[in-house]
């Protein structure tokens, strides 16, 4: 496994309509949330890296579908982000029919993670996305980010309410991952469901 996560990862493919989708070879893993959730740093850490995966604290910067090839062994995909109200209804509506058509009729697609901001918990969005994820019958994981910005005392009720969320998803594990892309909170646990999820720990 620390081979997979600490071995050569590079950008090949941006998709900004389904008809870009790249062909499938390698199982895929997508990470989804809101703008600004802090996926970008998260992907980055989850691969032992500082700058493959460009961030930004300008919202909304992501308008295509990127995929990320990690050591010849699976495909990291960073998803636009969502729910950023001062994008166009014209540039939504795009963003909406790429991630349905991506989520729901890609074969190596293996597990979707979530991101969601400890600091605010789940939105209608995430919810939507869910819901999406439910649909397409694609195995899904909540990931809390920025936990290191939470107040120790908050973490577990914060926990629970997340987990009452999942519960409430078919195509969602029962059981959230906390992280942080900071301290790298949790990020050893991720690597180890993503690899589970592959069949990579056996």
């Amino acid at each position: 496994m620390e081979k997979i996560f600490h071995g050569q990862a590079e950008f090949f493919w941006g998709a900004e309509t389904p008809d870009d989708l790249p062909p499938a070879a390698l199982p895929e893993i997508t990470f989804a949330g809101r703008s600004n959730v802090g996926k970008s740093s998260l992907i980055n850490a989850l691969l032992g890296r500082k700058h493959l995966v460009r961030t930004s604290s300008t919202p909304g910067q992501t308008r295509a579908l990127n995929f990320f090839n990690v050591a010849e062994t699976l495909v990291v995909v960073d998803m636009p982000g969502y729910g950023y109200a001062k994008a166009s209804k014209a540039d939504q509506k795009t963003w909406q029919h790429l991630l349905r058509s991506y989520l729901r009729g890609r074969v190596p697609l293996r597990l979707a993670c979530v991101l969601v901001d400890a600091r605010h918990g789940v939105k209608a969005s995430d919810e939507e996305m869910l819901e999406l994820l439910d649909e397409a019958a694609v195995p899904t994981r909540l990931v809390l980010t920025k936990a290191d910005d939470m107040p120790q005392r908050d973490i577990d009720m914060l926990i629970m309410k997340t987990a009452e969320v999942a519960k409430k998803h078919p195509a969602c594990h029962p059981v959230p991952i906390l992280t942080s892309s900071r301290d790298n909170t949790g990020i050893d646990e991720l690597r180890l469901a993503i690899a589970e999820t592959l069949g990579l720990t056996r």
